[in-house]
């Protein structure tokens, strides 16, 4: 049999060969002809659309392999709804998907049947996932607390900055007067001091 493998990491730190080499092991120990192996690396599982997934489709409709195998679900599909439409586009093509760490192998009845219940409860978890971190922004934004990326010092709070600091309040003081970030307060007075320092030798 011919198989594709396909395998992803998210972050520049992550390294796709920690899972290639196991579906090599894999398809060696099955006897299995590997025709190639498709590797998104710094691709976000939510993407639907990413560069190796999409030639690996790209080719299963060209029946260049009889089944693909990766690691975990979550490597190949980002919800239920793609996982289902892809599971439904590979039958329909006769291949079929092998998933190593959930025992999943949808040539037999039990393992398609396995599949669709662990994507059900990825999707379960994904979507309270969702709703305590709406709970907690919620409730976040019911203490006061300020959300989202912190604004940046402007206008005459740039002056009110540079008095509080001519007095010796620290960076992160003025910080929590101003309801700025500390780096803004950095970056402002190293900005001023730069400008004083140019009129002073100009």
């Amino acid at each position: 049999m011919r198989i594709a493998l396909y395998a992803r990491v998210s972050t520049l730190d992550q390294h796709p060969e920690i899972q290639v080499h196991a579906l090599e092991q894999y398809a060696t120990a099955r006897g299995l002809e590997v025709v190639e192996t498709y590797v998104d690396r710094r691709q976000s599982g939510a993407k639907a659309s990413r560069p190796a997934l999409d030639r690996l489709l790209a080719d299963a409709r060209r029946r260049r392999f009889d089944a693909i195998a990766c690691v975990k679900l979550d490597r190949l599909a980002r919800s239920v709804h793609h996982l289902t439409t892809m599971a439904g586009e590979l039958a329909a093509l006769g291949v079929d998907l092998v998933v190593l760490d959930q025992g999943i192998d949808t040539t037999t009845p039990a393992g398609l049947l396995l599949f669709h219940v662990i994507g059900s409860i990825a999707e379960f978890e994904r979507d309270l996932i969702r709703e305590r971190t709406r709970a907690g922004l919620a409730a976040a934004k019911r203490r006061g607390k300020r959300l989202g990326r912190p604004r940046s010092i402007v206008g005459p709070e740039t002056f009110t900055a540079e008095r509080l600091a001519a007095v010796g309040r620290s960076h992160r003081e003025i910080a929590a007067e101003l309801g700025v970030s500390k780096a803004s307060v950095t970056r402002t007075l190293k900005r001023l001091r730069a400008h004083q320092d140019l009129r002073a030798t100009g």
